[in-house]
């Protein structure tokens, strides 16, 4: 979503968007509330962001504003075909290119009644991912976009990785995993972020290579390198 004012919106607006009308609606559904400027303060903010709205269980987008950012971040999420909420307020003019997609409307007056009205009915079970028919050929540009978006997540783990001198944000040893908080893992056992939310189970662990593979809930396997950012906090024990 927007998150600097924007002309034509009282100053902080999306900032009450978020604390007044998403965030109880989020915590409703039984997720947990995460905007990007909650991240980390660090060098690596861009890179965090782009993380999260590849692994997170369900991307909310407000694409009030018709913000670039926003659709941006949108495009790599159906990318990598998985499920995202769309929403956007009553005075944004529809997008054509994402016309054909369902999204949910809400009042950015952002009134009691009005509030308590989208909270209660806002939809956020996600979209489902698209499906392509086995008839359908997808174009040649298609494939390449498609093989250059999944290959981002790949490239994050090189980012910030060092030949020498860098730190490892868990050890292996045989075939188990040293984890920076001197936990140890092995293939089966669930990982979990720094956050202590569940990513998956261990299905592969490749020493040379000082890397790990983790199956994810939907099925998917990602992979961790000991000295990428992204593995910093892993644990094999949630609290």
């Amino acid at each position: 979503m927007p998150i600097s004012d924007v002309s034509g919106y009282d100053p902080g607006h999306f900032g009450r968007v978020y604390e007044d009308l998403l965030k109880p609606a989020i915590l409703n559904a039984g997720f947990h509330p995460l905007r990007a400027d909650d991240t980390n303060k660090t060098d690596y903010i861009v890179i965090e962001i782009i993380q999260k709205v590849v692994n997170s269980a369900i991307v909310l987008c407000d694409f009030s504003d018709r913000n670039p950012n926003v659709m941006y971040e949108l495009g790599i999420r159906q990318a990598f075909n998985l499920p995202a909420t769309l929403i956007r307020d009553h005075q944004t003019e529809k997008i054509s290119d994402i016309k054909g997609l369902c999204y949910t409307e809400y009042d950015e007056t952002l009134c009691v009644d009005s509030v308590q009205k989208d909270i209660a009915n806002g939809h956020l079970s996600g979209i489902k991912a698209a499906i392509v028919p086995d008839e359908q050929q997808v174009s040649p540009d298609t494939q390449l976009l498609l093989s250059v978006v999944s290959s981002l997540e790949r490239k994050i783990n090189a980012i910030d990785s060092r030949a020498d001198g860098g730190p490892r944000f868990f050890r292996i040893i045989e075939e188990k995993v040293e984890f920076g908080d001197t936990l140890e893992g092995e293939i089966r056992n669930d990982v979990y972020d720094s956050n202590k939310d569940l990513i998956g189970k261990i299905v592969d662990i490749h020493p040379n290579e000082e890397e790990i593979f983790v199956k994810k809930q939907n099925g998917k396997v990602v992979s961790f390198h000991a000295r990428s950012i992204k593995s910093k906090g892993l644990s094999v024990i949630g609290f």
